[in-house]
This record gives structure tokens, sequence and C-alpha cells, in this order.
């Protein structure tokens, strides 16, 4: 069993007698739990990785605790619902934990999202007096494979939150040596130079048409046409950007899908009940992303928006949001 459990750490009082009582061992001591190592899930703050522990569950299952806190600085709850997007952002840490801890990845190697979905129950986002503790229900599927090592995975997801059900969700990616990537990305594999041709910051659209507090979270920015925006790259956001990367990060494609979400229902929270994702190609720092949004509704009260996301006019992201008012039933 792999397991981020841990106990407590030793010092000197701890082999220390002292009198009146008996010299205890750290295995006569409780368990502590941690989040698990921070590389195993790509990121560089210990504050943004979720993942507390893991443990095999039969051939080919697992499941991964995670714990989210009742505030976070940028996926915050809003009307008293958890942000979707944590479940999400989690989803990603256990895949990536995943392709390292039980299909031997080595941790240099790039983890690439090529779809996900989720479909979530509104009530079990509901914030409590207490962080919220979670539970990925984890089974492999399509194992692709290079010779012995993962290519990618299909990855099913049943979640549950203090055991209550949460979530359905599905996530398939890819995996891929440094040499190949180095050779897909091209020049754009230069870290430094990609980054050095970041676009300027564009204006922001205002905050609350986007259910964002702060200007710094918005990731749209105008354009004069409606359902229609730039895409807001701030690579010195510290939870979208926690590291320097070569290309937009697929959260924050995620994240702007659900933000124009949000901007399409018009006044009010809109909550994104389901959503299914597509990543086409890498977004670039060196050019515009546009996100253009087509709403309908599909007949159940849920209103259904079609979002895409383009640069030099080809599909880099598509997604279909189901969304209902967060004080719906």
């Amino acid at each position: 069993m792999a397991s981020a459990t841990l106990t407590a750490p030793s010092t000197a009082a701890d082999h220390r007698p002292s009198a009146g009582r008996e010299h205890r061992s750290l295995s006569d001591l409780p368990p502590l739990t941690t989040t698990v190592p921070r590389q195993y899930v790509h990121r560089t703050a210990v504050s943004e990785v979720f993942l507390t522990d893991w443990r095999r569950a039969g051939s080919g299952a697992w499941v991964v605790s995670a714990q989210w806190p009742r505030a976070h600085s940028f996926y915050g709850p809003v009307d008293g619902l958890h942000d979707p997007m944590l479940l999400v952002e989690t989803m990603r840490q256990a895949s990536i934990l995943l392709a390292h801890v039980a299909h031997g990845v080595p941790l240099d190697h790039p983890i690439i999202w090529q779809d996900l979905r989720y479909s979530v129950n509104p009530e079990a986002l509901r914030v409590t007096g207490a962080p919220a503790e979670i539970a990925l229900h984890i089974t492999d599927h399509a194992l692709l494979y290079r010779g012995r090592r993962l290519a990618g995975a299909r990855l099913k997801f049943h979640v549950l939150r203090d055991g209550a059900e949460l979530a359905t969700a599905e996530l398939n990616f890819a995996c891929q040596t440094p040499a190949v990537y180095r050779r897909l990305r091209g020049e754009y594999s230069d870290l430094q130079r990609a980054n050095a041709r970041t676009l300027d910051l564009a204006e922001p659209v205002a905050p609350r048409l986007v259910a964002r507090d702060r200007t710094s979270d918005v990731v749209l920015s105008p354009t004069g046409h409606a359902n229609r925006w730039q895409l807001r790259v701030n690579t010195a956001h510290p939870v979208l950007f926690d590291h320097p990367v070569d290309h937009a990060p697929g959260m924050l494609m995620v994240e702007a899908a659900r933000q124009a979400a949000h901007a399409a229902a018009g006044p009010g929270f809109a909550l994104p009940t389901d959503m299914e994702c597509s990543f086409h190609r890498y977004g670039e720092l060196d050019a515009p992303c546009w996100v253009e949004v087509t709403p309908g509704h599909d007949g159940r009260g849920r209103r259904l928006l079609d979002i895409d996301i383009q640069q030099n006019g080809r599909a880099v992201f598509t997604a279909r949001t189901a969304s209902r008012s967060a004080s719906a039933g």
C-alpha cells in the first residue's frame, strides 16, 4: 500500500525518558495526516496541494483522499457552495499522483490533459463548519503503453464528500517523455523564451460579471462583442500559474469556460453542475486566445453553453457546461 499518512517526526524529546513515564517509540504514536508530496501533483506551493492520502483498492482501482478548505484564495465558495473548480483541480492532482505512484511515470515527464467531464451534486457542495473530506474512488481504463512506459489512460471517478455522493467524473490524459515533449513543442519548449514573449496583460471585465471578487482573478477581457472575450493570461497569478510553464495551463482554460458561462448567463450566480471539456492543442503565450459562447437550454431547466477557445483561427479548447441558479432546488 502506498500512503501519505505519516507518523510524528522524530525529535530528541521523543527519545528522552522522563521521570514517571516510559519511553514511547514512533510506532506508539497516533498517525498524523499531511498532504502528499507537492512534486507528485506538479505543484510548487504546498498550500495548493489538496490530496492527503492514497491506497490501492483492487486491481486498477484506487482511493485518493483530499481535503477542501472552507475558504481558498482563488477557489473560494460562492453563495455558500464550494467551487466546482476545486473538484477539477482535485481530479488533476489525483491523475498526476496516480501516474507517478501507480504507473511509475517519472516526475519529469509531462502529463497532458485530453478531455474531462464531471457531473456534481450541488447539495454536496455546501460549505459547513469544517473542511470537506473528499474521497475519490478511481478506476483505470484504456491504459496505453509505449513499450513498458505508460503513454496514456482514462480514469473514472466516483467522488464522495464526507461519505455522501458528490460527483461522477472522467479524465483522459497522455504522458510524454521530456525528449518527445521538446520535439513536439519545438521552440516553445524553451521555458524562458516562451515566457519572454508573453502578451501584455489585457484589461479585465468587471469581476461581478464572472462571479469573482478581485480583478486579479478575472481571466476574461472585453472585446465589445456579446459573448466574446479575449483570454486574460496573467502569468503572475499564484494559483493558475503556480510555477512557470510554456503555455496556458489547462486549469486556466477550464476557469475561462466557467467565467464565460457566468458572463453569458447574466446577473446572478449560475452553478456549473456539469461540464465536458476537450483540449485540442496548446494555448501559446505569445498570441491572443478568443473565448466565444453559444447559449442554449436542455429543456430540464438547465442553461447549456458551448464554449470555444481559439488561437490563430484554430480550436485550442472546447467545453459544454450545464448550469442552474444556485438557489434552484
